[in-house]
């Protein structure tokens, strides 16, 4: 059995370790900053937010980086369209910077540039390749200040990729698109009305059941045992070992009608074979719709060079050789809310 999995959300980079035990390595020493330097930096983000300004300020003056998030955002708003900037106001990190933001392979240099100006530190063109979203930029930027290894880049994974791995199948799978990365999953998912349970769900004023939307946020905690869960080398996690067994902390503040988007987001909290529980929440624009505090689902792994074929839903056993989860009940929530 394999060594528990433990995640700190107390800064973005602390998810990135997730071995029991590991340590990281101290924070680069930060140059003095005099007022010299505040001049210098002053001029540096003359267009951006003066709390920009003020969170540079304090990084440089204390190494803090408590304060690069504020900063990065900051950087990229000063050269978004401000039609868009107020996608950046909702602190999304599942923002994609090219077909959310508009960011070209241009711009983002010229961000990266003033970046390495204002933080003082140094940037290698290929370490670009895998930023794709703002999570994406913010992590590795505290990473590199922090020396901390670079995490996995985050899966953009597409309605037929998910459709394939996951063992939950239409017409009960309630995701048309994720990002996946090693320390958070995100999804969507849009209510078309033509869902077989809104037929009486309720009479004349069809509402997405709350048990359905739990269901939801259940199958994204699955997609992330499969696709970004961090397990011993040469195993990975059998999707016929998954299930559901319990939530704690829920609460639903809004109704979720037919035509509206639900955007979905977990993030592990604890992981030891055979539990893995979640924190999640569901939102439709910046309205808060569902929060669980915790989602705990059971699973199993395997050894990677005999994990079973993608999923066709027809699978009756789990392989043999697959180290067995706990008795629980199957990931499935009641058609009534």
């Amino acid at each position: 059995m394999p060594d528990a999995l433990t995640y700190n959300h107390s800064t973005m980079s602390d998810g990135v370790s997730t071995t029991a035990g590991a340590t990281k390595p101290p924070s680069p020493a930060h140059k003095p900053f005099g007022p010299e330097d505040e001049s210098a930096l002053r001029e540096s983000l003359k267009r951006c937010s003066p709390s920009t300004f003020e969170a540079a300020v304090q990084f440089r003056k204390t190494g803090n980086a408590e304060h690069v998030p504020a900063v990065v955002i900051g950087v990229i708003e000063r050269f978004v369209e401000p039609d868009l900037r107020v996608k950046l106001k909702d602190a999304d990190d599942d923002l994609r910077l090219i077909e959310d933001l508009g960011i070209d392979s241009l711009t983002m240099m010229e961000i990266v540039i003033l970046v390495e100006d204002v933080l003082q530190m140094s940037i290698n063109n290929e370490e670009l390749r895998n930023l794709r979203t703002v999570g994406d930029v913010k992590t590795f930027i505290d990473c590199k200040i922090r020396g901390l290894p670079l995490p996995k880049p985050t899966k953009f994974l597409p309605i037929e990729h998910i459709g394939t791995v996951m063992p939950i199948q239409p017409p009960f799978l309630f995701l048309n698109e994720a990002s996946v990365s090693s320390t958070s999953a995100n999804g969507k998912y849009k209510i078309t009305g033509q869902e077989f349970f809104l037929q009486g769900h309720f009479k004349d004023n069809p509402v997405m059941p709350a048990s359905i939307m739990l269901e939801a946020l259940g199958q994204l905690g699955v997609l992330y045992l499969l696709e970004g869960a961090p397990t011993e080398p040469g195993t990975v996690v059998s999707p016929q070992t998954i299930f559901f067994t319990g939530c704690e902390g829920v609460r639903a503040h809004r109704i979720c009608k037919p035509g509206e988007i639900l955007s979905l987001s977990i993030k592990p909290k604890r992981m030891k074979m055979p539990l893995a529980t979640f924190e999640g929440a569901i939102r439709v624009g910046q309205d808060k719709a569902v929060i669980v505090e915790e989602l705990t689902l059971t699973f199993g792994l395997v050894d990677a060079v005999n994990a079973p074929v993608p999923i066709n839903g027809n699978a009756d056993h789990a392989p043999a050789h697959v180290e067995a989860a706990p008795p629980a009940t199957p990931l499935r929530a009641a058609i009534n809310a």
